[in-house]
């Protein structure tokens, strides 16, 4: 009788297992399948892009979320084109749309969903002075240019170890390479200058940072990573920043 009884208490255990234990689990995946069905690609995108800014506590280091969200709209469709290398998860935003005298420039692992550097960067001297307020893609202009842009080879040039840009922007960038558009350190980059001057020196239209950061910005975003500028109030539009066709990608 007990050997009777002590099969009925395994096969009593058995069944449970199976209806508390593995059921479940099945039931947690069909409700995961259910919501995001439920969700729209925008939504999902959404999703995405916010989760990347809270983790990375961008808020904190004062990045606004709609140049982020434009930032990694145009990163997916980038890499949707195949126009940057599969493994790519670099993404660099300057807003220029900020002060000089604060930092602008934001190098992120959209990955990792990590900050790896949030430093200062210049503007062009015929964008303003304190703030950029004037943009332009003319050669000569001496004004800094908004849009995406790619990164390419580094080499030294007047300004030392520089990063070559290419701007993908119709009438915003597309004359980057022409007008010598680069990142590189300058001496003008520094709290020193923001104290004396109230603002940021300036460069003829390049990005240029700090010669103490300027190695590691270039090793981290040299070789077909991605770049948006952002311009503060300024018109500006890009096929890069179409939400429908980044979120059919994330989706």
């Amino acid at each position: 009788m007990k050997k009777y009884f002590g099969w009925l208490c395994f096969i009593l255990l058995v069944a449970s297992v199976s209806f508390f234990g593995w059921k479940p689990v099945a039931v947690i995946k069909s409700h995961k399948k259910i919501l995001n069905n439920s969700l729209t690609a925008r939504q999902l995108l959404e999703k995405y892009i916010d989760n990347i800014y809270e983790s990375a506590h961008l808020k904190v280091s004062g990045l606004d979320f709609n140049v982020f969200k434009k930032g990694v709209t145009g990163f997916i469709n980038l890499k949707a084109e195949k126009k940057i290398p599969r493994e790519t998860s670099i993404l660099t935003l300057i807003d220029y749309g900020r002060s000089s005298q604060k930092k602008r420039m934001w190098i992120i692992d959209l990955i990792a969903k990590t900050l790896i550097l949030n430093t200062w960067v210049a503007h062009g001297e015929g964008s303003g002075r304190n703030v950029a307020n004037r943009f332009s893609d003319k050669i000569d202009s001496h004004a800094s240019s908004i849009g995406f842009f790619l990164t390419d080879n580094v080499y030294y040039g007047k300004n030392g170890r520089s990063l070559r840009l290419d701007g993908l922007d119709e009438e915003f960038n597309i004359n980057a390479r022409a007008r010598a558009i680069v990142v590189h350190g300058a001496s003008y980059v520094s709290q020193k200058n923001i104290r004396n001057t109230g603002h940021l020196g300036r460069s003829f239209g390049c990005p240029a940072v700090s010669p103490k950061v300027a190695d590691r910005v270039i090793n981290t975003i040299k070789a077909k990573t991605v770049m948006f500028i952002n311009g503060g109030t300024m018109h500006y539009n890009s096929k890069f920043l179409n939400e429908d066709m980044a979120a059919g990608f994330v989706r």
